[in-house]
């Protein structure tokens, strides 16, 4: 194999690995954009993450369709953020201090009831084959790209619109960016805040499905490998825009996907350091965005990060 066809090989695996690696970066970075625009920080991400995956596999695996299976990952998300929702709604609750309460809650409900789900297999999500126009199975695999990832791209679009040219959009980034405002006009702040963090909490738990549904494609306790985190980071990265919030997933993927691109044409010298990757680029955005001479443009000014 010449290196132009070595090259190209591990291009296209790192592209085809970028979309699956980051569909649920997507998914997690979306729902919580929608939270923080209206506000609220919502940390618990990774918990909601690990149990929407559990749920959505136990539903795939019970009722025999792995779209049943997004389906209750993505209310299984809801419910939890809803829960984050009501308890950051009451008197004296910091956001932060509950979002750390509810990852570990979401998490040891996913490993408590998750145990008897390690060893089943449920439906998988159907994959797009996009890489038929190749005759090389390595591209042809490398271009089953997750049908949820276009439903992920719908999302962004929809959301990018609806902040900008919808009056849900106007209130919700009115509720993020001035709380007083949003109360004179007569709207529930809270109201606003728990609706914003429900409907992240799904969009999240369709990430946790495609976690458990498509790619790895089982049930583990080690499954999300601080993903609902990272996702956190991400969105500050993105500036809280949708659109950016994709092509920022799309980077994470790629870069947690270099490790077995490589590994796939043989390079095997310091596979543990690229799988490092994305854990790198997170430090290296939180390190970016909170330097005292950089302010964070785009930042919903009830936020803590922007006060």
């Amino acid at each position: 194999m010449t290196s132009t066809e070595l090259f190209f090989n591990v291009l296209i695996a790192v592209l085809g690995g970028a979309v699956r690696v980051g569909t649920p970066f997507l998914m997690v970075s979306l729902g919580e954009c929608v939270t923080e625009k209206a506000g609220r920080i919502n940390l618990g991400l990774e918990g909601v993450l690990v149990f929407s995956a559990m749920s959505g596999f136990g539903g795939a695996y019970l009722s025999g369709s792995a779209w049943v299976g997004v389906l209750v990952g993505g209310l299984s998300g809801a419910a939890l953020a809803l829960l984050h929702g009501l308890v950051c709604s009451l008197p004296r609750v910091n956001d932060i201090a509950t979002g750390i309460a509810l990852m570990l809650l979401g998490s040891g409900l996913a490993f408590y009831l998750g145990k008897p789900l390690i060893q089943p297999q449920a439906p998988q999500i159907p994959a797009l084959a996009l890489g038929e126009w190749s005759s090389s199975a390595q591209i042809r695999s490398a271009l089953q790209i997750n049908a949820l990832f276009p439903i992920g791209v719908a999302i962004a679009a929809l959301l990018a619109w609806g902040f900008k040219a919808t009056r849900w959009g106007l209130v919700l980034r009115m509720a993020g960016d001035s709380s007083d405002a949003a109360r004179s006009l007569g709207y529930s702040v809270n109201g606003i805040r728990i609706a914003a963090t429900v409907v992240g909490g799904f969009i999240a738990g369709l990430g946790g499905a495609s976690l458990s549904l498509h790619y790895p494609g089982s049930w583990n306790e080690g499954l999300s490998s601080g993903q609902g985190l990272i996702a956190v980071a991400l969105v500050i990265f993105a500036r809280w825009s949708p659109w950016r919030c994709l092509g920022a997933a799309l980077l994470f993927g790629g870069a947690g996907a270099l490790g077995p691109a490589l590994q796939s044409v043989g390079i095997s010298s310091g596979y543990y350091l690229f799988n490092a990757v994305p854990y790198v680029l997170t430090l290296a955005i939180l390190v970016w965005t909170c330097s005292p001479t950089r302010t964070v443009k785009g930042a919903p000014a009830e936020l803590g990060v922007s006060r």
